[in-house]
């Protein structure tokens, strides 16, 4: 490593979004902090916003990156939960107050005081934050997730935020009832996961799609029970009344009405993806007294509870490795919805 710095990534530098080689330091060790050699990242769509400066927000130079999985290389002489040769994660955030009520309930995501984002945040010593595609991290070790030594690092990488941002709100609605029915809408990196934990907790799953060719995948693959396009307003019609829950993951804009027609009476409907708008007529809301709900990933209890339920169900993630050399492309096709379903980028062996 030269002298410009400790770490080596891939960074953007400016709107272009376009990812590059890029050498910088991490913080020294702290007391409560766990350096992790980091062997995974996931590639996310907020790397796509954020690298591409779409919010109007984004620090450069920036290095992306936010479902991360590696192996402990060193531990502060406070930390109790980890020790050198571990497999970690770290998902979206790195920091909170760790003081307020939702810091204390073990769901920092929802921080009074803001969480710390993993990348193009503000960290407590007014740093900004640095993701995963880079060869090392430095993380508060309450932060960090222990990943079974059974389950493979590559594929632990995409539950840090796909996998979390449904599964946190399918738990806090009670979705892991067997028996019942859910809706997933979209049918990319969230919704593949969705479909995934909704068979793993007994659910009827009927996937909407707007590509029919999604269709053999979603019912061989991921055992989906149905698969219906959107579209097509006879199969919409047929399914009216007929669904206890529904995700949905689509950030393209779309109709909510026709949607909301399918839950049953006191039927939940769980928004994770960003539609530019949210529109429904007051009746899709108030006939059959239906629920509404945002969600963003998750803390660190539902996270860790995650990752330890898929473990011990062999629940995986369909991945395409990428070296990080392939990132710019990667990043590109996420954009044209170009992978089934997540990319992962093998840090250890292509950065180098």
């Amino acid at each position: 490593m030269s002298e410009k710095g400790n770490c080596i990534g891939y960074a953007a530098r400016d709107p272009s979004g376009v990812l590059s080689h890029y050498e910088f330091s991490r913080r020294d060790l702290g007391t409560d902090d766990v350096s992790i050699r980091i062997t995974h990242c996931g590639v996310c769509y907020a790397d796509v916003i954020w690298t591409r400066n779409k919010h109007g927000d984004s620090k450069y130079p920036l290095v992306p990156g936010h479902e991360i999985a590696g192996i402990v290389k060193e531990v502060g002489s406070n930390v109790k939960r980890f020790k050198v040769g571990d497999h970690v994660g770290v998902g979206t955030f790195v920091n909170s107050c760790r003081d307020c009520e939702y810091c204390n309930d073990g769901l920092e995501v929802q921080c009074v005081k803001g969480s710390v984002f993993t990348f193009n945040g503000v960290d407590a010593d007014g740093t900004i934050t640095k993701g995963g595609y880079s060869s090392h991290i430095v993380v508060h070790d309450r932060y960090c997730y222990k990943i079974p030594d059974n389950y493979p690092l590559a594929s632990a990488a995409p539950l840090l935020c796909a996998g979390i941002t449904v599964y946190a709100p399918m738990m806090r609605h009670k979705m892991n009832q067997p028996g019942k029915s859910l809706g997933v809408i979209g049918l990319g990196g969230l919704g593949h996961m969705a479909v995934k934990f909704g068979k793993a907790f007994g659910l009827n799953v009927t996937v909407f799609s707007t590509s029919i060719s999604k269709k053999e995948e979603a019912l061989s693959q991921l055992g989906a029970d149905k698969f219906v396009v959107s579209s097509d307003q006879e199969q919409m019609k047929a399914l009216v009344k007929s669904l206890d829950f529904i995700v949905d993951t689509a950030s393209g804009d779309h109709p909510f009405d026709p949607y909301m027609a399918l839950l049953k009476t006191g039927g939940i409907f769980v928004l994770v993806g960003f539609p530019s708008e949210v529109k429904f007529s007051p009746a899709s809301l108030n006939l059959g007294m239906k629920t509404i709900s945002g969600s963003l990933t998750g803390g660190t209890k539902d996270t860790q509870e995650m990752i330890d339920f898929c473990a011990a169900h062999g629940i995986h993630p369909m991945i395409e490795v990428i070296p990080i050399q392939y990132a710019n492309e990667a990043i590109d096709r996420l954009t044209k919805r170009d992978v089934k379903y997540r990319f992962v980028i093998d840090i250890e062996n292509s950065l180098k």
